[in-house]
């Protein structure tokens, strides 16, 4: 049994997709609104919870919250978060140079705006502010929550392969609020190129966080290879953007 019994009346198809709209909706407000970012992190420690409030011992296994295989896949994953935000950059920066277009300045941007943000800190403090939190709510709630509680719940009704690409896809369109859908000055921005091409970057990202876990067996190589992804793009943002 995936489900503990007192959900088991549920279709954990649709709980997963009904959780996957409220966090998107959770992050468009909390993006979009900076007086409600607190739902940001809130969203990811519920989707770090979810699969112990819905699933099974057996269930969490399923949804890959169990040991690596191998040591080895930690390394594995070490070189591909940082492979993986070093492309995005280099990317970005080929086709838009240090435009308002590259994703990276949309985030370096939204950080700015951030209330947290205090332009008299050093530098390496304010990359310490938003690159700790960064590494510890994120990657545990989305690699928690889309590589394993809504990866097992589309497996309910489609195949491995197909719950792979929807979860991805729904991964990376829900990152338009990072790039492609911001809020700039006050004002609502849209960047329709740039931000379709960020969002295919996205789904590209989490397909390898996902063969991480499929050649693990665990959700935490993933959980790593996401954080080192954002230390990486972090270090980016406030050591190779300019302001």
């Amino acid at each position: 049994m995936l489900q503990r019994p007192l959900f088991s009346r549920f279709s954990l198809f649709w709980t997963g997709l009904i959780f996957a709209f409220l966090f998107a909706l959770a992050r468009g407000t909390a993006m979009l609104q900076n007086t409600l970012a607190f739902l940001l992190p809130l969203s990811f420690v519920i989707m770090t919870l979810l699969p112990f409030v819905f699933l099974t011992r057996e269930g969490r296994k399923a949804a890959g919250i169990s040991k690596a295989q191998h040591s080895s896949f930690y390394l594995t994953a070490v070189i591909w978060g940082i492979a993986l935000a070093v492309c995005c950059y280099g990317l970005g920066t080929m086709l838009f140079d240090y435009s308002e277009d590259h994703w990276f300045m949309t985030i370096k941007r939204f950080y700015q705006q951030n209330p947290g943000y205090n332009a008299k800190e050093s530098l390496f403090g304010l990359f310490l502010i938003f690159t700790i939190p960064a590494m510890i709510f994120s990657p545990w709630g989305e690699e928690i929550f889309f590589r394993g509680f809504l990866h097992l719940a589309l497996q309910q009704k489609v195949s491995d392969k197909n719950s792979g690409l929807i979860e991805a896809a729904i991964f990376g369109i829900v990152h338009v609020f990072h790039h492609g859908l911001v809020m700039q000055q006050g004002q609502i921005r849209f960047y329709p190129l740039s931000g379709l091409i960020w969002i295919v970057l996205m789904f590209g990202v989490a397909m390898a966080f996902l063969w991480l876990k499929r050649k693990s067996g665990s959700i935490y190589p993933a959980i790593v290879a996401h954080a080192i992804f954002n230390l990486t793009m972090n270090w980016i943002i406030f050591y190779q953007m300019p302001d």
